[in-house]
């Protein structure tokens, strides 16, 4: 006579490990472990008056004193088009204030309360933890270029983008640059207070190097060319190209003639983008600077 192997005993609230409440699926897939940590930073950003400040407030009075800086590059270089240049210059503000700064005094404050480490010993990776985190910035960054987009092409009359997926890939390309240049700047922040200080320097290059308040066609052509290898030019080159159809050196190429003269800022944008994801790995502090 032969007796059944014993059940094994199951948790209160589980059918068993292969039921409909066992371990596998009670974890949650990546993309809900993101939209999770999504919400959560969302309600940490509503509350904070200083970081709702700076991103939605803060890149609207920077884009006021875009108008005149370009006017008077438009004095020095013939056929400059300030009210174009002042759209794609404005998209590139938001990106560097939403999401570089902000993401940075982020991953500091959230370091310095100890969330990011709690964060580690759950199921969460570390990179779905910091794009988690990310995840407002970056949504809200994309939501101000986009308004900027259909506001300032109405309001100032501008032509339609010359080739829209490709401003869309130099949006998303500077917004995975930032996010990790942001990781990397949290690195050597020692406090929120000091965010300020060790996001300024970034901050000024890219709004002088990148062509955001100089554009890079009134510039020397040894010091434009220097400029275009800069971290955050070539993306954001991406996005004048494609609004443009040119690089500024011609006239617009069109939607396929666009593609030529943006591959070179393309393939660098990646290797910037590509180094900066690696580095943010390598060095991000998860706990506390002492």
């Amino acid at each position: 006579m032969t007796t059944a192997a014993p059940t094994p005993a199951v948790p209160a609230g589980r059918t068993g490990p292969t039921g409909p409440t066992g371990p596998a699926a009670a974890r949650r897939s990546p993309a809900a472990r993101l939209l999770a940590l999504g919400r959560a930073e969302v309600t940490l950003l509503s509350r904070n008056r200083t970081a709702l400040f700076m991103a939605l407030v803060l890149p609207l009075v920077l884009v006021g004193s875009l108008r005149s800086a370009l006017r008077a590059a438009a004095e020095r270089t013939g056929g400059l088009d300030v009210n174009a240049n002042l759209v794609t210059s404005s998209m590139g503000v938001v990106l560097l204030i939403v999401v570089y700064c902000n993401l940075t005094t982020a991953y500091t404050a959230r370091r310095t309360d100890l969330v990011l480490k709690r964060l580690r010993t759950g199921e969460a990776a570390d990179a779905e933890i910091l794009l988690g985190t990310a995840l407002p910035s970056i949504g809200l960054a994309l939501l101000q270029c986009l308004l900027l987009a259909v506001g300032g092409a109405a309001a100032l009359h501008l032509r339609a983008p010359a080739n829209p997926p490709l401003v869309l890939l130099g949006l998303v390309l500077s917004a995975t640059l930032l996010t990790a240049l942001a990781a990397l700047s949290s690195a050597v922040t020692r406090s929120v207070e000091t965010a300020g200080v060790t996001t300024l320097p970034l901050l000024l290059v890219a709004q002088l190097g990148s062509g955001l308040l100089i554009p890079l066609e009134s510039l020397p052509d040894g010091l434009a060319d220097a400029c275009r290898l800069l971290p955050t030019t070539p993306a954001l080159q991406l996005v004048r190209t494609g609004w443009f159809g040119t690089d500024g050196t011609g006239p617009s190429e069109g939607f396929l003639g666009s593609w030529g003269p943006a591959a070179p800022p393309l393939l660098l944008s990646l290797v910037w983008a590509a180094a900066a994801v690696w580095a943010a790995g390598r060095w991000f502090r998860w706990e506390p600077r002492r």
